[in-house]
């Protein structure tokens, strides 16, 4: 189905996308502190977070340390949004 300027659902618009980041350096702590938990229990931990951030189920992240409920405390799209934040700021891009 199409409209002017719309095709199912979608525009041709550009959307803009904000997000609060308040929390960056406690999403940022999080992540290390996941990170650490899970190569601590013997996990890949770039595998097992790329798991929870995509599926969104918790279970690819333990509960040891209490990194599971850590990392619940936030939605997984502030948490995409510190990564590709961080990965830009290693690459030279100041945001």
């Amino acid at each position: 189905m199409k409209k002017e300027g719309v095709i199912m659902g979608f525009t041709d618009e550009t959307v803009r996308f904000k997000l609060d980041d308040t929390n960056k350096k406690e999403i940022s702590e999080t992540l290390t502190n996941v990170y650490n938990s899970l190569a601590e229990k013997g996990y890949n931990p770039i595998n097992q977070i790329v798991g929870y951030v995509l599926s969104g189920d918790p279970a690819y992240v333990p509960r040891y340390n209490d990194a599971r409920n850590q990392i619940r405390k936030y939605e997984r799209d502030e948490i995409v949004e510190e990564l590709v934040r961080f990965y830009l700021n290693g690459h030279g891009i100041d945001i």
